[in-house]
């Protein structure tokens, strides 16, 4: 495979990504090119050590979904990580996706029924003392308060275990799948490192 062919592969598998960050990655193998000509060594030969540019693509696309997993945490960072890691496409994590989309749809349904429960306590709580709730005005209050805060509670929870599983799905991709970084390191074939790779 030649140069031209590897890069066009590349950038063709990492559409999607944010274009400054595929052009940082393209430009970081590109410098492996120069590299391994510059040693000596064939388009071909450097092609190979490389592997497969559509894999890497994926495997690069995966990583790029962790990190801003890790710097933002937010539902369209963990929703972008958790497909970014299914987008591998890798046997044993399609075993567990019907599993992982099982745990997720309860999840979501326990979300709901937070906001419904606090949306039940404001109600009881603002229109209570005016509708005769039992108890009187300050029954009503009390109760709609604690409603309200049982679903923050609720909904806590549901955030922590959220993190913990978007986590578990990163760490189960890191353990069995070479990413990022792995696929930026010169293979034990290339006879000079590249400086300009970015982690």
């Amino acid at each position: 495979m030649t140069r031209a062919d590897f890069i066009n592969r590349l950038k063709d598998g990492l559409l999607g990504l944010p274009t400054t960050t595929a052009n940082d990655i393209v430009a970081d193998y590109q410098a492996h090119f120069d590299d391994g000509v510059a040693a000596g060594r064939t388009e071909a030969e450097v092609a190979e050590a490389l592997g497969d540019p559509v894999r890497l693509a994926r495997e690069l696309k995966a990583e790029a979904g962790i990190q801003r997993w890790h710097q933002e945490k937010n539902p369209s960072a963990a929703a972008g990580a958790v497909f970014a890691v299914l987008g591998l496409g890798a046997l044993d994590i399609l075993i567990l996706l019907p599993l992982l989309m099982g745990v997720v749809g309860t999840v979501f349904g326990f979300f709901i029924a937070a906001i419904g429960l606090f949306v039940a306590g404001g109600v009881i709580m603002v229109a209570g003392p005016f509708a005769g709730f039992p108890g009187g005005p300050f029954a009503a209050i009390l109760m709609g308060l604690g409603l309200m805060a049982g679903s923050v509670f609720i909904g806590a929870l549901l955030a922590i275990f959220t993190i913990w599983l978007v986590n578990g799905v990163v760490w189960f991709a890191r353990l069995h799948y070479r990413l990022l970084k792995p696929a930026l390191e010169p293979t034990p074939a290339q006879s000079t490192p590249v400086s300009g790779a970015s982690a």
